[in-house]
């Protein structure tokens, strides 16, 4: 396995003990039924705390994409519960979820799904224009400032590079000030220095704003950006790592088949 991103200065401090942002708790989930029944998670008890960047890795079919969609209620579960802040997930309707999703969580996605008729500003306030939400003008600010797009806020997307365009989305789901951002393969789209900028920004909202991130990756190096990496194998969490390393999670991932 080879990483196209460059890995961050200095080793990132361990994540202070601080309450869980979200919870799994026994969860496991099943796809199909008899003979045809895929189990993707089998009995997953993880936290992430607030105010941290988390990874999570595991080999093709670990169910590391599956934790994630459980987690931001994307996605059911089978048994066990979820829990977000002091919110149960599991067994709210649909509207309960959607309400949930909108006004307390924000994704980032590989796919930067950024609408193309909307300036970068205008695509960054969108959720908030949605919910009839006004914005915070001065935490506006302070996004757009640490995701350094001040000057390219009147273009649109096709005026923007792959990595602009990822960091525009990743402005738009910090502007709400959501519990959490999911970010699923959010550099599997841009090249290395785009990626590392991306990275780069998703760390300093965690460090200087205090925003709680998980984030699915495959690559070590986009892994070695987080405070700590959750490892999954056939649905199960088999191990963590504080303060990464492209080479010591490159080594779990070897002794896991990934």
């Amino acid at each position: 396995m080879t990483s196209t991103f460059a890995s961050p200065p200095g080793g990132a401090p361990s994540p202070a003990a601080a309450p869980p942002a979200v919870v799994a708790d026994r969860v496991s989930k099943v796809y199909g039924s008899g003979d045809a029944a895929v189990h993707a998670l089998r009995g997953v008890s993880v936290g992430f705390a607030q105010g941290a960047f988390t990874a999570i890795m595991g080999p093709s079919g670990s169910g590391k994409s599956t934790l994630m969609h459980c987690l931001a209620g994307l996605d059911t579960v089978s048994e066990g519960a979820v829990r977000l802040g002091d919110a149960e997930i599991t067994g709210m309707s649909d509207k309960q979820l959607t309400l949930l999703r909108r006004d307390r969580v924000g994704f980032v996605f590989q796919a930067f799904n950024l609408l193309p008729t909307l300036t970068a500003e205008q695509n960054i306030l969108l959720p908030l224009q949605l919910s009839g939400r006004k914005a915070d003008r001065a935490w506006f600010d302070q996004v757009v400032d640490v995701v350094g797009l001040r000057d390219r806020l009147s273009h649109r997307p096709n005026e923007l590079s792959g990595g602009q365009q990822q960091r525009v989305a990743c402005a738009r789901a910090l502007v709400a000030r959501p519990q959490v951002i999911f970010a699923d393969e959010p550099t599997g789209n841009l090249d290395s220095r785009a990626g590392a900028e991306v990275l780069g920004f998703l760390r300093a909202s965690v460090r200087e704003m205090g925003q709680t991130i998980v984030m699915v990756t495959h690559d070590p190096v986009a892994a070695s950006y987080a405070d700590r990496v959750v490892f999954l194998r056939d649905g199960v969490v088999v191990n963590e790592l504080l303060q990464p390393t492209p080479d010591t999670v490159l080594d779990r991932l070897k002794s896991l088949g990934g």
